[in-house]
This record gives C-alpha cells, sequence and structure tokens, in this order.
C-alpha cells in the first residue's frame, strides 16, 4: 500500500453526521483496531466536555485527539491523549495559545483557522494548524482557492495540519442536500503532493475526474508521499468504513486492506 494513505484517517464517530452514543463509538474504535487496517490511525477524536463520559466506559481507546469544546482545557493524564485540537480565537497568536494550554511535550497542538484569502501566521515548533473541510450547511465548505492558500502556506512553512469536516468520500462531488462541491479526501492528499513539488494544489482540488485522480496517485514518487504525509498528519472521519471502501473501488489500496 502507497505510503500516501497510511495512518489516515482518524476516528470522529461521536461527531455528526454519524454521532455516534459514546459506547457505540467506543465498539466500532475497537472492531478497527483488531481489524488493524493500517489506513486508519484508530485515534479516538474525543470532545473535552464528554472526557468523563470516556473515563467510564470499560474500553479506553489506543489513542486519544482532544478536541477542545470548552473554555478550561481538562485534565487528561490518565489517558493516552496525542493531540489537542482547538479554534484559534481571532486575534490571539499561536504562541500565546500554545504557551495558555501548556501541553505536555509528547502530545501536540493543532490550532483550528479559517482559510483566508491571504495568510500570515507565525506558527511555532512543535504546533499545527487544522482547516475545516465542511459541515453541515454549505458556507461551512471553504472554497478550493481558499482550501489551496492554506495548503501552500503549510508546505512553504513547513507547517504539519490537520484536516476535518466535510471529507466523505475520495473525489470531490456535488451534494445536493446542501447544494455545495464536498472536497474530496484524495483531492487533498494529492493537493498536499502538488504543492510539496512546487504546483498549484488548486486544479486538483477541483478536479472530478475520477480516472485523471486515480493516475496522479499512482504517480505520486515515494519522497513526494513521505514529504507530503509529514505535513498532513491526519484527518478525521465520522464513518472509518467508507474511506477504505473508496480507496479499493479507486484500486488504490488491495481488497484485504
Amino acid at each position: 500500500m502507497s505510503g500516501l494513505y497510511t495512518a489516515l484517517v482518524d476516528d470522529a464517530g461521536l461527531f455528526p453526521p454519524t454521532s455516534l452514543h459514546m459506547d457505540e463509538a467506543l465498539a466500532r474504535n475497537r472492531r478497527d483496531l483488531e481489524r488493524g487496517n493500517p489506513v486508519l490511525t484508530h485515534r479516538f477524536l474525543c470532545p473535552a466536555s464528554r472526557l468523563d463520559r470516556l473515563r467510564g466506559m470499560d474500553y479506553r481507546p489506543r489513542r486519544i485527539g482532544l478536541i477542545m469544546d470548552m473554555p478550561e482545557l481538562p485534565a487528561f493524564d490518565d489517558l493516552p491523549v496525542d493531540l489537542v485540537e482547538t479554534p484559534l480565537p481571532d486575534g490571539t497568536p499561536v504562541e500565546t495559545l500554545a504557551d495558555q494550554l501548556g501541553l505536555p511535550d509528547e502530545v501536540r497542538l493543532f490550532a483550528e483557522v479559517v482559510p483566508p484569502r491571504k495568510m500570515a501566521i507565525d506558527v511555532p515548533d512543535g504546533v499545527g494548524l487544522k482547516v475545516r473541510c465542511g459541515g453541515l450547511t454549505a458556507d461551512a465548505f471553504p472554497p478550493v482557492e481558499h482550501l489551496g492558500v492554506f495548503i501552500r502556506f503549510c508546505v512553504e512553512s513547513d507547517v504539519p495540519f490537520k484536516a476535518t469536516a466535510g471529507l466523505h468520500h475520495a473525489v470531490r462531488h456535488f451534494d445536493p442536500s446542501l447544494g455545495v462541491d464536498r472536497h474530496g479526501f484524495l483531492n487533498l492528499v494529492l493537493a498536499v503532493c502538488e504543492a510539496v513539488e512546487g504546483r498549484d494544489p488548486v486544479p486538483v482540488l477541483r478536479a472530478t475526474d475520477v480516472g485523471h485522480l486515480v493516475r496522479l496517485a499512482r504517480a505520486v514518487p515515494e519522497e513526494t508521499a513521505k514529504q507530503a504525509r509529514r505535513l498532513l498528519v491526519s484527518y478525521g472521519s465520522c464513518s472509518t468504513s467508507t474511506p477504505l471502501e473508496d480507496l479499493r473501488t479507486l484500486g488504490l489500496i488491495g481488497e484485504a486492506q
């Protein structure tokens, strides 16, 4: 399997639109871990407000990504938290946010930003950014031009990033229920590869030709894939099966994976 897809998908089963109950989400995470598919990180994304509920369950995920949805950072020393994702308040420097949270060295901070037409932001070493690629309404989906600006910034500034929301399928497609084009996770991965090689990521973000995207994916050099995935850490998906099904259908991973 190409390194492009290794440890790509975080488990966001608690979040919309799937919105599983805690026991259902943990049961799925456990099944996924037992199956050991290499595309999945098996990192369980959990809102900070539901951490106590998680503590009360019999099963503990192997890795936890803490999603801040409350003013104060809860204690998590007893849990395998390896990253914290939190919105970056308007006007707050990323370094200030990192200092305020005071995370242990082994826990990475990802500050969520809204990609503008231009990005001018200082990101200290050891901190990453997070971009939202969709949501429950059409206006939650950033234009490809804005997402392209974000990707170019991260590549040129050597800033790791995570993505979340809206990446339900591999290839960009129209969603008639929202009246919007949904970004594809394969488009996103390949757009990072394009930026790594010094090209504009926007055309690939906009592409809907499945055959073209598959050919691009198969032609990505190993070193480009390695650099792209060092920067694109992972993305959160409310489904852990759909990404695998899509990659199998496209012939980009084997049936056994």
